[in-house]
């Protein structure tokens, strides 16, 4: 049988709503896209940077990384996934999404993830990390975390910015206590034919309500295998998110 081929693809536009020029932010000494793909460049087969501004692509190029320049009409990391694949060379088996603000990703987590493919009918896979018993309840709340309910089979049966499940007859206080919560990481896998597939449906009703693009996957008939990570993971979507990461570097 032969190895399976990883593909890890970093989307980066620079004219982000909340933090412009966000992939160009140093960050301990390093732009931030750098310190993405340095952080996975050697627990995947290949990697690129896939971007859509000028500026990117020359700093990608300037520290000696791979990237490809994309459209700018994207309107997600997985559309624009999908044009970059198109336009590589190499022949892969499966793409891996990578965050491009998520300098603090671990090679463990990239693997956890490329393991999810030892079973052949995995057709996308996808991280989660439980929450703390400890957490407060409005941690669990917070709309900004999407939750996630797994089957049997480890696979993803909904993703919600509401608590799921609901606890009936418990104090909501003592949720976190009572039931193995799980909060999404946004790390994605897709098979290099299943990326394609996907990318030309139509949005969802339940894609549309929540405002999370895996439940158009979902709903759609598509399997999300789904593996656990202890790691904790520390996007920068603001400049205040990148002062509170920059004292992790002093």
């Amino acid at each position: 049988m032969s190895e399976t081929r990883f593909l890890g693809i970093i989307p980066a536009r620079y004219a982000s709503t909340r933090f412009p020029g966000k992939p160009l932010v140093k960050i301990g000494g390093k732009m931030m896209i750098q310190r993405v793909y340095e952080q996975v460049q050697n627990c995947i087969d290949e990697v690129c940077v896939a971007t859509d501004d000028i500026r990117i692509y020359d700093a990608v190029i300037g520290f000696g990384g791979n990237v490809i320049m994309t459209s700018d009409l994207h309107k997600s990391g997985t559309d624009r996934c999908r044009e970059a694949l198109e336009k590589t060379a190499s022949a892969v088996d499966v793409v891996i999404n990578i965050q491009g603000d998520e300098p603090f990703i671990q090679p463990e987590q990239i693997e956890l993830l490329k393991s999810c493919f030892d079973d052949l009918s995995t057709e996308i896979a996808t991280l989660v990390k439980p929450f703390n018993k400890t957490d407060r309840f409005e941690i669990l709340a917070n709309p900004n975390t999407p939750k996630v309910v797994l089957n049997n089979w480890s696979e993803a049966i909904y993703f919600s910015r509401s608590i799921i499940p609901y606890l009936r007859g418990i104090e909501i206080e003592d949720w976190p206590k009572q039931h193995a919560f799980y909060k999404h990481i946004g790390l994605y896998a897709y098979r290099s034919d299943i990326l394609k597939q996907i990318t030309l449906l139509p949005q969802s009703s339940l894609e549309i309500a929540e405002s999370l693009e895996q439940l158009r996957w979902i709903q759609n008939g598509y399997k999300i295998k789904v593996a656990i990570t202890h790691h904790e993971t520390i996007g920068i979507d603001t400049p205040e998110d990148l002062a509170k990461a920059e004292k992790l570097f002093i």
